[in-house]
């Protein structure tokens, strides 16, 4: 069945509201679609950086450590945990500074908890968006059709005369921004569903990595080894 001739009769019977519904709806698709394929890359791409963590460990020194990391982490997930937490385990605070009053465990604690925050805000990114365009866009959808169902009623009630064949085409058109509606939302919702999985699993293996490499920093030896 072919749908263009349809979808033309309605655009062309529709007024600014129904034409407003229809642009929104697409501005929405494109956006989450950004977002997915934008996303998509970048897990993959995570994923695949993930098991630099055992090279990591596998290097002579944490300067060669995180060298390593640095190589095989293209989304700078890992590397800034390891490289700064090195930094705050050689670093000399300030005379007077509230640093200088911290025991050198806090002091990495602090940086390892505020590189997983930043990591953690990263990856949530865009999340908010999809979320919100899976919720809303059935809806919206619904309102273009609510509003093509009343436009289409009140020209029948115009008419004086009630025929099935003048309800059903005008009421089926109306229906199709619905449909719009849900397949702007679903890849949305699968979307948001798979990336939070996937940030569920990376920042469980940064909060370990973490946990490593505060060990490591102030005892010397690393978790399990």
């Amino acid at each position: 069945m072919n749908l263009s001739p349809q979808l033309a009769r309605y655009w062309a019977q529709g007024d600014a509201i129904s034409h407003a519904v229809a642009y929104l709806l697409l501005l929405m698709s494109l956006v989450s679609w950004y977002f997915i394929l934008s996303k998509s890359w970048s897990a993959w791409r995570l994923r695949r950086s993930a098991v630099a963590l055992d090279a990591f460990w596998k290097a002579p020194s944490i300067a060669d450590a995180v060298a390593v990391l640095k190589l095989a982490d293209p989304e700078n997930i890992y590397t800034p945990l390891a490289a700064r937490s090195a930094d705050a385990a050689t670093l000399t605070p300030a005379a007077g500074s509230l640093n200088a009053a911290s025991d050198r465990g806090e002091l990495i604690t602090r940086t390892l908890r505020q590189e997983i925050n930043r990591v953690s805000s990263r990856l949530e990114s865009g999340l908010t968006l999809l979320a919100s365009v899976g919720a809303t866009a059935p809806f919206v959808g619904l309102l273009g059709t609510v509003w093509g169902i009343y436009h289409a009623l009140a020209a029948i009630s115009t008419a004086g005369t009630v025929q099935i064949d003048k309800i059903a085409g005008p009421v089926g058109e109306a229906l199709i921004m619905t449909a719009l509606g849900l397949t702007v939302a679903i890849p949305a919702v699968l979307a948001y569903n798979a990336f939070t999985r996937v940030n569920r699993v990376t920042l469980a293996e940064l909060d370990a990595f973490a946990h490593d490499l505060h060990a490591f920093l102030t005892t010397g030896a690393r978790v399990g080894n």
